[in-house]
């Protein structure tokens, strides 16, 4: 007899929580009770799961001594909070807003390095990494270890969602105001996102750089296990509402052999490689999709040891929802 668990979401009203409840029910996840757990403005909601309405519960009086395994996509800042609280009632938590350094809970990405969850204590805390460290990772993962990455240049362009659901409201009403005519104040950015490119998301430090961008470095070195690499992240905000895109230049210790290159990321089971004559895009191919679609995979002009790419993936089901749910299906096969 199959096993069952009883599973709880954190943030089970924010975009990122709807998505995982709806794979946790197509995946077939051993759920025997699903608790749908938010803040309090939230509590009281139902939310639909196997043809049933659930009740969602209010994050400041649950029991985690209920539960086996807790998801967490509500920020940051909660995870802060109620972790280690989860963790201590004997519940393992997959945090999905890098709210725990990766020194208590690893970052994973089950195609990159499963191997993480080796040798861990329960209850086991652990990290589902940013949506562009995701995709990131599992492109750079599938290439040659041959290639020898010497240094890595990525622009990610994200999408608004990656802020949230207030952020897909902002760019809607944004969009509404200008195409109608009417005059544009900006609400949740700080300027008109709307038909525009922001340099940055979110605010720098004293050295120019945002907190995602070091978390994404971070990241990469972490999850590839290359500590010294040398990494350069730019973060731009994109006019969309849904699906991220990164270009990405690495350069490799001698020169690239793009077949090589091809079949290898021909060969990765969570990559779609489009060939040269064309490309993807959030929008068109990667959105509502379980695969990180690859292309433009080209040399460089001047260099024969650079590789440049592309990138697209959805942010919130790839880059979050499923890789979270991966991580759990991992956790019940061998650790809980």
């Amino acid at each position: 007899m199959t096993r069952t668990f009883d599973i709880a979401v954190i943030g089970a009203t924010g975009s990122v929580g709807e998505t995982l409840v709806q794979l946790l029910e197509e995946r077939e996840f051993p759920v025997a009770n699903l608790h749908l757990v938010a803040s309090g403005e939230s509590a009281g909601r139902s939310l639909s799961y196997k043809g049933k309405n659930l009740r969602v519960r209010d994050l400041e009086t649950f029991d985690f001594s209920t539960v086996r395994l807790a998801f967490f996509a509500a920020g940051s800042k909660v995870t802060q909070k109620y972790a280690v609280q989860a963790s201590a009632a004997g519940c393992a938590v997959i945090d999905l807003a890098s709210g725990l350094p990766a020194a208590q809970a690893p970052r994973v990405i089950p195609e990159v390095n499963s191997q993480a969850l080796a040798n861990l204590a329960a209850p086991c805390l652990l990290t589902s990494p940013s949506a562009p460290g995701i995709a990131l990772a599992s492109v750079l993962a599938a290439l040659p270890s041959a290639i020898n990455i010497q240094r890595l240049t990525v622009t990610a362009c994200l999408a608004v969602s990656s802020r949230g659901r207030e952020a897909v409201s902002e760019l809607a009403r944004q969009t509404a105001e200008l195409l109608n005519g009417r005059a544009l104040e900006p609400r949740l950015f700080d300027r008109q996102v709307a038909f525009n490119l922001l340099a940055q998301v979110e605010s720098t430090a004293s050295d120019g750089h945002t907190a995602l961008e070091r978390q994404i470095a971070g990241e990469i070195k972490e999850l590839l296990g290359l500590p010294q690499l040398p990494v350069a992240v730019t973060c731009i905000q994109a006019p969309v509402f849904f699906g991220d895109s990164l270009s990405v230049s690495l350069q490799a210790q001698s020169a690239i052999d793009l077949q090589q290159i091809y079949a290898a990321l021909e060969a990765a089971p969570a990559l779609e490689l489009v060939e040269l004559s064309d490309y993807p895009t959030a929008v068109g191919d990667a959105v509502g999709q379980d695969v990180i679609y690859v292309g433009r995979v080209r040399g460089g002009l001047d260099d024969s040891a650079e590789l440049n790419l592309w990138i697209a993936s959805d942010n919130v089901r790839k880059g979050a929802a499923l890789n979270a749910v991966q991580i759990a299906e991992l956790l019940i096969k061998h650790y809980l």
